[in-house]
């Protein structure tokens, strides 16, 4: 009783925050210029700072893009590359369960831009045949679309100083 009753709660509350969220169809460009497809290479930690970062580089042309993020994050998304279901669901797992109850998925994510050293992202969600954009941190963003198979975008206006260092012992990046 009590479970369906907070399932019921989560789902009204989730309900609200979806319906308020803006809408965006698929056939509207966004600002920034041209789009990539990107694919998660991993996350691994900045060899001069120890912070956690992951690597995403376009499936095209190659393009590499580095984020910082934080511990947390950095385990939610290396959690799905490495293909390990938690025995208890982590928030992002939570939030995928809830979104699928609701009839909702993750279409894709657009890494959008990059300011002031932080980078901003849209997580377009399918709701019932609709398109729904929600603001979103890249990492949270990303580490939703690895356990939904969705593909993950970049808008050229992400890649303006993008953090490259290179890997902790002078190879190469980190491997899917």
């Amino acid at each position: 009783m009590r479970q369906r009753r907070a399932v019921r709660s989560a789902a009204a509350v989730l309900a609200v925050f979806l319906a308020s969220a803006t809408a965006w169809g698929a056939e509207t460009p966004a600002p920034g210029g041209a789009v990539y497809e990107m694919e998660v290479m991993g996350v691994q930690a900045d060899p001069q700072s120890g912070a956690p970062m992951v690597f995403l580089r376009g499936k095209q042309d190659k393009r590499e893009l580095g984020m910082f993020i934080g511990p947390f994050e950095a385990q939610a998304i290396a959690l799905p590359l490495q293909g390990i279901r938690p025995p208890r669901p982590y928030t992002h797992d939570l939030m995928l369960d809830a979104l699928h109850r609701l009839k909702a998925k993750v279409k894709r994510v657009v890494i959008t831009s990059l300011r002031d050293n932080t980078y901003f992202a849209d997580l377009i969600l399918d709701v019932q045949g609709q398109d729904m954009r929600l603001d979103s941190r890249p990492s949270d963003a990303i580490a939703l679309a690895l356990r939904d198979d969705a593909p993950i975008l970049a808008m050229e206006a992400a890649f303006a100083r993008s953090p490259q260092p290179s890997a902790p012992d002078g190879g190469e990046r980190p491997k899917p």
